[in-house]
Parts: C-alpha cells; sequence; structure tokens
C-alpha cells in the first residue's frame, strides 16, 4: 500500500479515479447471473485478477473489490454464508494482486447493501446489520484492502450502520459511502441529495456521494445540490445510461466519450473522486482517466501522513428528518378508535370478501350485522393466499353502502413499499381509518403456488410506516402535508410454537405504533391468558379471534393446515362426538365452544372478532349473544387509555 495514494485519496483537493464495472465484466465473459459472482474469488480467480489488471492498465487508481453482495444474508441464499469472511479475503487478495501491476493503485473493500429491510421498516435490527457489514469488512481487510467503499445503498439508515461497522473494524482506514438514486433525483425511500449528503456527513464518511441506478446526466443533477452543503470530498460512479432491452439482453448504451464528457463535468461541479458503476468498462475508465488527468494536479503528501478518522457515535436516525405533526388523537379518528381510547369492549365479525365481482351476498349478510349492532366488519386481504376480491375496495364497498365501519387487513405479501404506500394515501382520502396490517400468507398455501410473493417489508416494518403517515411523513421522511388518520391493528398469535420470538416481535409491533391487536382464532383460553399475563406491562388493547366451528373436519383443517391456529385435542373431540350425531348437533356444538372461549377471556381483552365460518354471519351472531346489547353500555372493565 502507497502511503502516498492513501493521503490522495482523503485529501479534500485531490482528484482520484476508480474502475468500473465488474459484474458487467463477468458477464461479457461468459459468467451467468444466477450465479455467485462473490464466489468466483475462489472458484475463478484468474476471472476476478483479469479484470482488475485491465482497469490498471486503462488508468484506475483504485480498485473495487468483487465483493458487492458478500455479505453473510446473500450469501446464504447460495448456501455460502458460513464462508463470508473467505470469499472476502480472497477478493481484497486478487484486487491486491492486481495492483501490484501498476503504481500507487489502492484496494477500496466494496460493500453493498444487506438486500433486506432494517428497523424500522424491517425485522432486521440495527444491531444486526452493523455486525453483518462488520464480518464483511473484516474480512476485506484481513485480505489487504486500504479503504471501504460502501455503495448503491438506497436506505440511508443501513447505509449509517455500515460506516458505524466500517468505524469498528479499523477508526482509521478511509470510508467512502455512495447512495443510489432514480430517475426523479430521489433514493428509493424518497430522500433528496441534500437529505443524503446532511446524512452521510453527519454518520463521518471520509468521502460521500452517489453511484448506480441511473446515468451521469441526473447524478451531475444531484451532485450539483449537494456541493454547496458539505467540506467533505465528494465521489460519483454512475451507470453508462440507463440499460435497454435489446435482443433479450440489458446494454447499456452510454458510449465512452459520453462518459468522459460527463466525467469532466462532475469534476467541474465539485467532485474528487470519480469512477464507473453498471455497464461501465475499461474502455469508458481509460477514456475518464484522459478526460480528467489534466485537472488532477498531483499533491504531495501531508505532514503527518493519513489523519486518523474519529469513530461515529452509533447510528439510530435520519439527518434532516421531518418534524412529526401530532397526530390526531385516537378517539377521533373512528367509531372504533373511539371505543378502544375509551376502554370499551368491541365486537367485530370477519367476513370473507367475494370471490368474483358480486358483492350482493356480503353486502347483504354485513347490513344484518348493522343491524344486530356489530361495531365494525373486518375484511381480510387474500387469506391463505385465496384469490378475492381486494379487501381496500370491498371495505370501500361496505362504508359506503352499508354504513357500517371495517377493519380493513392490509397484507405485505403482494405489494412493494412503493404500492403500500400508494395504496394507504388512497385508502385514507377515501375515508378507510381501521387498518389490521399483517404479514401475510405465502403463496404456496394457496391455489397459485407458482405465484410469486414481494414481502418487502413485513408488518413491523409496515406499523412504522403507517404510524409515519399519522405523523405527516413518508418512508423517507418527507413531509405528506395533512397527516392521515389510521387506527393501526397488527396480528398476533397468542399460542405459537416459539413464544419468546412471538412476544419479542409483538414489543417490536408495539414499540412501532400499534394501538391494539387481533388474536388468531383462540381455542385454549389458557394460552390466551398466558399470553396476556407476559405483556401487562405493555397494556395493549387485545381483540381475541373466535371462531366457531362447524364440523370435526373444519376443527381438524385448523389444527393442522392453518398456520398461528391451535386447536387443543379435547376441542377437537368434543366436535368429533358432536358430528357423529349430525351436522346441527355439530354446529351447535361449535358455536357452544365459541360462547365459552368469548365469556372466559372477556373480562382479560378489550373486544373479540367473531369469524363467519363459510359466510354464515348468523352463526357470529349467534356466538355473541347478548355481548353486544351489554358493550354498548359497558365499558368491560379497563380504564380508558392515555391518547
Amino acid at each position: 500500500m502507497s502511503t502516498s495514494a492513501l493521503a490522495r485519496l482523503v485529501d479534500p483537493e485531490s482528484l482520484v479515479l476508480f474502475d468500473g464495472a465488474m459484474g458487467t465484466m463477468l458477464y461479457a465473459k461468459g459468467v451467468f447471473i444466477n450465479q455467485c459472482y462473490d464466489e468466483l474469488n475462489v472458484r475463478a480467480p484468474d476471472l476476478v485478477r483479469e479484470v482488475h489488471r485491465a482497469y490498471v492498465k486503462a488508468g484506475a487508481e483504485v480498485l473495487e473489490t468483487n465483493s458487492f453482495g458478500a455479505n453473510r444474508v446473500k450469501l446464504a441464499q447460495f448456501g455460502l454464508a458460513e464462508q463470508v469472511h473467505e470469499l472476502n479475503r480472497r477478493a481484497a487478495e486478487l484486487a491486491r494482486e492486481a495492483a501490484e501491476s501498476g503504481r500507487d493503485v489502492l484496494v477500496a473493500g466494496a460493500v453493498g447493501p444487506l438486500g433486506i429491510r432494517i428497523e424500522p421498516y424491517g425485522p432486521t435490527s440495527s444491531e444486526e446489520a452493523r455486525g453483518f457489514f462488520r464480518e464483511q469488512m473484516e474480512g476485506l481487510k484481513a485480505g489487504g484492502a486500504d479503504c471501504f467503499i460502501l455503495e448503491t445503498f438506497g436506505d440511508i439508515q443501513e447505509l449509517g450502520q455500515a460506516i458505524a461497522a466500517a468505524r469498528d473494524v479499523d477508526p482509521t482506514m478511509p470510508v467512502i459511502a455512495q447512495m443510489t438514486i432514480g430517475a426523479d433525483g430521489r433514493t428509493p425511500y424518497g430522500a433528496s441529495p441534500e437529505d443524503v449528503v446532511r446524512a452521510l456527513d453527519r454518520f463521518g464518511a471520509d468521502v460521500i456521494g452517489l453511484n448506480c441506478s441511473v446515468g451521469p446526466q441526473t447524478i451531475l443533477e444531484a451532485i450539483e445540490k449537494m456541493v454547496p452543503l458539505t467540506r467533505r470530498k465528494l465521489s460519483a460512479q454512475p451507470n453508462a445510461g440507463m440499460p435497454r432491452d435489446v435482443g433479450g439482453r440489458s446494454m447499456y448504451m452510454a458510449s465512452a466519450e459520453y462518459m468522459a464528457e460527463y466525467a469532466r463535468h462532475l469534476v467541474h461541479a465539485g467532485v474528487k473522486v470519480v469512477g464507473g458503476c453498471c455497464g461501465t468498462t475499461p474502455e469508458h475508465i481509460r477514456a475518464m482517466c484522459e478526460f480528467v488527468r489534466p485537472l488532477s494536479p498531483r499533491f504531495a503528501q501531508p505532514s503527518g501522513g493519513v489523519a486518523s478518522v474519529a469513530a461515529p457515535p452509533v447510528v439510530r436516525d435520519v439527518a434532516h428528518r421531518t418534524p412529526d405533526i401530532e397526530a390526531v388523537p385516537l378517539a377521533q379518528r373512528s367509531h372504533w378508535g373511539s371505543k378502544i381510547a375509551q376502554g370499551a369492549f368491541v365486537t367485530s365479525v370477519e367476513i370473507v370478501p367475494p370471490r368474483g365481482v358480486d358483492a350482493t351476498r356480503m353486502l347483504a349478510d354485513v347490513k344484518k350485522l348493522k343491524v344486530a349492532g356489530v361495531d365494525a366488519v373486518n375484511v381480510p386481504d387474500g387469506p391463505r393466499a385465496q384469490s378475492r376480491m381486494g379487501a381496500l375496495l370491498t371495505s370501500l364497498l361496505i362504508e359506503q353502502q352499508v354504513g357500517i365501519e371495517t377493519v380493513t387487513h392490509y397484507a405485505c405479501r403482494d405489494r412493494n413499499l412503493l404500492g403500500m404506500l400508494s395504496d394507504l394515501l388512497g385508502a385514507a382520502a377515501i375515508g378507510l381509518r381501521n387498518l389490521l396490517l399483517i404479514t401475510g400468507d405465502p403463496p404456496k398455501m394457496g391455489p397459485y403456488p407458482s405465484a410469486t410473493a414481494v414481502f418487502d417489508i413485513d408488518a413491523i416494518g409496515l406499523t412504522n410506516l403507517v404510524r409515519n403517515l399519522n405523523h405527516g411523513r413518508d418512508p423517507g421522511d418527507n413531509a405528506i402535508g395533512k397527516p392521515t388518520e389510521f387506527v393501526i391493528g397488527v396480528g398476533v398469535n397468542p399460542a405459537p410454537i416459539d413464544l419468546e420470538h412471538e412476544l419479542k416481535r409483538f414489543a417490536w409491533k408495539l414499540d412501532a405504533g400499534a394501538e391494539f391487536a387481533v388474536t388468531q382464532p383462540v381455542f385454549d383460553a389458557a394460552q390466551l391468558e398466558n399470553f396476556i399475563k407476559r405483556t401487562e406491562g405493555q397494556r395493549p388493547p387485545i381483540v381475541a379471534g373466535i371462531w366457531p366451528l362447524v364440523s370435526v373436519r373444519n376443527a381438524e383443517f385448523l389444527a393442522n393446515e392453518v398456520p398461528g391456529v391451535s386447536v387443543p385435542e379435547s376441542v377437537i373431540e368434543r366436535m368429533r362426538r358432536a358430528s357423529e350425531k349430525s351436522k346441527e348437533h355439530a354446529v351447535a356444538e361449535g358455536i357452544a365452544i365459541a360462547r365459552e372461549m368469548l365469556d372466559r377471556v372477556r373480562g382479560a381483552v378489550q373486544g373479540v372478532q367473531v369469524s363467519a365460518p363459510f359466510g354464515k354471519v348468523e352463526l357470529a351472531l349467534e356466538v355473541f349473544g347478548d355481548t353486544i346489547t351489554a358493550s354498548t353500555a359497558d365499558a368491560g372493565g379497563r380504564a380508558p387509555l392515555t391518547v
């Protein structure tokens, strides 16, 4: 490693040229995209070394290691999770071997995002993410990396943890931190270039900038907004334009001359670290080198050598955060929210949306529930991965045509983050207020097992998202104007296989902003009572799920084929004996069991959700008995919540 080269990297006035794409070159050499490119460091090292040497010959002063996806999370997809250290160490060693063929060439340990959501929009904690990054960087350092380049991040929070991990590994190693933006000039989470530069400046990266995603023009426009806001060195590594489909292949069409011309524009704008990302080749880097080299006077090594960089504090929030708007009080958001806020006992019935477009029968059944005095109708969102009318539009039909409130289930399975945001803003605009946020059943449970699921975020991340909307902020911490007025509910399983894990997830949901919870169907009151006892310190308003069984087959199906539902053998045996007599006896026994559950748990919960098996709302109403009338006058023995 050359200390003068490393000094130039961190010197605020020195211009440094990085290399171009590794994946593009490997693909051009016949490596199919379904392979793990990081594994090539041990499986085909000559191939990787050859690409590095081509960039050195083209004039690159810094080589990025072939390790963009070499973190434990991504490697696990290829069964390589236990080879994190080896693959990263070899990646750095190969780049180091190639660097020796040039003069003053540095090796940058390349680190990309984990490929999963971290808190507050995913199940992975910030500390876990930091640990994954630390593990990867330790391998890169062991292999001889001179610095770290953290690139193509879409989540500022995640990049903050990567920077913190780099400081854990070696506080003196320079860190280049780069976000990616779209054609609109914003990150996938909606952060602006100004948000990015303020955050990365505060996190303490030595060089901050943008890479990938779009061509040089959009990156130049974003850089021009970033320059006035920081004194740190800026970097830019754009793609070779936007990819186009040519004969079934994604081709990057920007020529070497075009990229070189924009490299000069970037330098004139204030960038001091330039290079290329997807689609760029040694030809592009050679042209960029010729254009920018006259702009790059050589500086002597500063006295004292390379400065040590202080480790930043643990990153927990986002810079330039839009201040919270005070949420509308829970009692004012909906009738359902008002009763929960008062500590009153709430009642609801779960109906299933129609399979087709004719909602006549469903609406007629819902009218019966309104006449009976039920507080709300629960509308599932593709339960058990079945294809049915969408929950949002079903809820709109019910509220507009019947005039009873709905509790709309909203699942993460079918939508990415942007789709969810669009749906929720639309739901708020048309007046839907009560949400039950769930992760959703996987497609393999339903009749279309080949369908793909999205699961961009899970129920915890979605709860965070909705809570932010209620405070006037989108996922990128941008103001949305008037806040939404959702009553936020979540699902909970009082009888899981791993109770400690379920309790932990429930605590995270409450911390994320959940205001009530609906349980899976309860057939063992003792299990629910134990769960409530374990959550007494959190004092969550729990609505117990009640399911009137109609046959022994129904009981066996729930016990064996519906995730999260526990049906004791004693209940199955009761249904078996009743079913042997007649269908009528079985239905009566199922209603009796459901009433027993309701009577026993009523004093411990703040409401019940009774399912209408096979769409028979009459059975659900039989379970309630006089509960609906009593709940109108009785607060259920619970003190009002502080809202």
